[in-house]
């Protein structure tokens, strides 16, 4: 099974408990299970990372190949599709919600999971009765797409950080 990153997952890594300081054995499993074939993001996410100007934005742009392309056909109408289904649930949500959840990388993370059969890896949590903002367990439940926390992604390709003496 392979999985797809959230920005949130990275950002929580580098800001807290991954710190690339204290923890670069992290970063490096992070990049030999993408060599592996079994870690993945998506262009848009890369995109919102490189827009900072931190240690974390360096990575990303060092990590090209990490990040899938959006533009086949089979992305672009799931894309369509998630656009279409949010769109008609708008006046139960706050004003500018669909338009906030369109304009970043989230949308395309699911696309893209929808139609390579990925798991999202993210720190949102399913919540039904939220109007707030368009989550992504909640779409992807809609959807039937997997989806699972960094903790659970370290669990299931038993991640090892190991100190060498």
């Amino acid at each position: 099974m392979s999985y797809l990153l959230d920005s949130n997952t990275l950002i929580e890594a580098k800001n807290r408990y991954y710190q690339m300081r204290f923890c670069p054995g992290y970063w490096t499993w992070l990049t030999r299970t993408k060599r592996e074939g079994r870690l993945a993001s998506v262009e848009s996410v890369s995109a919102e990372l490189r827009r900072g100007n931190d240690e974390l934005a360096q990575w990303v742009k060092s990590q090209a190949d990490l990040f899938l392309a959006e533009s086949d056909e089979a992305t672009q109408t799931a894309f369509a599709e998630i656009a279409g289904h949010l769109a008609a649930q708008t006046t139960s949500m706050k004003a500018g919600a669909l338009d906030e959840f369109l304009s970043g990388a989230d949308p395309w993370l699911i696309a893209k999971a929808r139609v390579t059969g990925h798991t999202i890896v993210t720190h949102e949590r399913l919540n039904l009765q939220n109007r707030k903002k368009f989550l992504i367990p909640n779409v992807c439940q809609h959807y039937g797409v997997a989806w699972i926390d960094t903790f659970d992604l370290l669990d299931r390709l038993d991640a090892r950080f190991i100190l060498s003496d």
